[in-house]
């Protein structure tokens, strides 16, 4: 994981974030296992890290269930998507993130993908009916908002980058800790609305 032989008897408690990041990773894949459950494994990573990390997984022969809202990361370590839909039903894609996208655009016309559905009982133990009801079509400022949000997620995931990167150089942790605890929050802050823009990107672009 990116370490040289002298860097890698260096204490734990001398590394910097990224470098611990890369430790945990280390010892993760050391330990045979049939199944690897990872939740949000690209956040806090830097390029070379979250590089290293895909290529493993690539190299994996076991399963993996990853909950990720990193598309690109989706796309090039996943095989199939699990997606959570209306009516207590998740549906299994093919692919990644950008084929559940490209084939749920083919639904509208049957026997265009093929898919695999699980239906969710509620409380009471029986299957909710399908909801046949047509959808809402979207405003024009609704439209509006849904043909910005690719350009703000994008402009939203670089300044994460942006932002991660500085929180990985060594001397970030050398600063006064109210600079710390600023970048700390920027960083949580950028979390938080890359989140919420992609919730909201998933809302509208479901009533398209």
């Amino acid at each position: 994981f990116l370490f040289s032989a002298k860097r890698a008897m260096t204490r734990v408690a001398a590394l910097s974030g990224g470098e611990r990041n890369r430790v945990i990773l280390a010892k993760l894949f050391t330990k045979p296992a049939n199944l690897l459950v990872l939740d949000e494994p690209t956040n806090d990573l830097d390029v070379e890290t979250l590089e290293a990390l895909e290529s493993k997984l690539v190299e994996y022969r076991s399963t993996i269930i990853a909950v990720s809202h990193d598309r690109e990361f989706l796309d090039r370590a996943i095989t199939s998507v699990l997606v959570f839909e209306t009516d207590g039903k998740i549906n299994r894609y093919a692919g990644g993130y950008s084929d559940w996208t490209s084939q749920r655009r083919k639904l509208a016309a049957p026997g265009d993908s093929e898919t695999t559905t699980f239906s969710i009982p509620n409380k009471s133990g029986q299957i909710p009916p399908s909801n046949t009801a047509p959808r809402k079509k979207l405003t024009y400022k609704l439209k509006l908002e849904l043909e910005k949000l690719p350009e703000k997620i994008s402009e939203l995931e670089s300044l994460l980058v942006d932002q991660q990167a500085k929180i990985d150089d060594p001397g970030f942790y050398q600063q006064p800790y109210p600079k710390i605890q600023s970048e700390l929050d920027e960083l949580n802050s950028l979390k938080t609305k890359l989140e919420k823009a992609v919730d909201r990107w998933s809302v509208l672009e479901q009533q398209v």
